[in-house]
């Protein structure tokens, strides 16, 4: 088990987005954050205390948890020392990123000498099995975005948040490094090979009660060049009964590659749509999450009520406004 409670690390993130690791722990698990440690020149903030690594120890810190993830998922020379520093000082280290702590000697040395323990949450821990596509009992409810980092994770945390007030019956289903920081479980699904991806979310929404729902985190984007393979994998493995469409409006362009653009909330609609029904005819477009954090209230409400009215669909963002209308349109 990872000891909380954390130092949040958001090294020389290059963006608020670039810390996106960071900002899902201190926004669901505040209670396990003590405070941020920043190098120079990073351009992301949680809002937290800055904190030096002999201040965040005497505040009860255990674990210094890496927030950033950069593309590639790699741990830069620049953090190094750092990194280094924490170990001898008697912290934990923990990461997502695709570069494993476990690999890098010079970090396993340190933390032996000084016994502290290197987690990796991108290792994944099952063997699973190639997807069969068999239809499995319960429901289940997907968000896919139109880009990365459009809050696809958000959306189905603030759901299950709403139906477990509601007495619903409601699970999160982790699938990167954020949620299964944020639950302590779930499928680093973009570190399964290729042939079990889809197989690794059947196993991870089993077979359930009737009235039981699975909201599944969302991975990457159908439209996105880099990513767009995870995606399809939760869309097949997770067999949705609902999809949530999930868009930012402020985006110039689509997350680290400037020459493409973001689809359309109704071109992305159809194509998930179309996907979503090889394994489950009955699949529906439910609801739209807007992430508005780029928009003031007027203009974020102004964007929804219109969004709404062009699509047809519920339209809200749910971390600002609540996931009640989402959680409304489900059957």
């Amino acid at each position: 088990m990872i000891e909380t409670p954390y130092l949040l690390f958001l090294g020389d993130a290059a963006d608020p987005l670039a810390a996106k690791v960071a900002q899902g722990i201190k926004d669901w698990r505040p209670e396990h954050c003590v405070g941020q440690l920043r190098l120079e020149g990073c351009k992301a903030d949680m809002g937290l205390e800055d904190l030096t690594i002999e201040e965040a120890i005497a505040r009860g810190a255990k674990t210094m948890v890496i927030g950033v993830a950069n593309r590639g998922g790699y741990i830069s020379d620049l953090w190094r020392a750092v990194l280094k520093e924490a170990l001898v000082a008697g912290l934990d280290l923990a990461s997502g990123l695709h570069n494993l702590l476990h690999e890098e000697q010079d970090l396993v040395l340190v933390a032996d000498q000084n016994g502290r323990s290197l987690h990796d949450v991108r290792i994944p821990s099952v063997r699973y099995p190639i997807a069969n596509g068999q239809k499995r009992s319960g429901k289940r409810c997907l968000a896919v975005g139109t880009d990365c980092s459009v809050g696809k994770m958000y959306t189905a945390l603030c759901m299950e948040k709403e139906m477990r007030a509601r007495g619903m019956k409601a699970s999160f289903r982790a699938t990167g490094q954020t949620g299964i920081l944020i639950t302590g479980e779930g499928v680093p699904l973009d570190a399964v090979i290729a042939d079990f991806m889809a197989g690794s979310i059947e196993f991870l929404t089993p077979d359930n009660d009737d009235d039981h729902w699975d909201l599944i985190e969302g991975q990457g984007s159908l439209y996105h060049a880099s990513y767009s393979g995870v995606t399809l994998a939760l869309v097949h493995g997770g067999q949705p009964d609902a999809l949530i469409l999930c868009h930012e409006p402020t985006r110039k362009h689509m997350r680290g590659l400037p020459e493409y653009q973001q689809p359309g909330l109704e071109e992305l609609r159809d194509t998930a749509l179309v996907l979503a029904r090889v394994v489950n005819p009955d699949a529906k477009v439910v609801g739209i999450s807007i992430n508005t954090a780029g928009l003031d209230e007027d203009a974020a409400k102004a964007y929804c009520a219109e969004t709404e009215a062009r699509m047809g669909l519920p339209t809200v963002d749910p971390f600002r406004h609540g996931a009640g209308r989402l959680v409304d349109a489900l059957d």
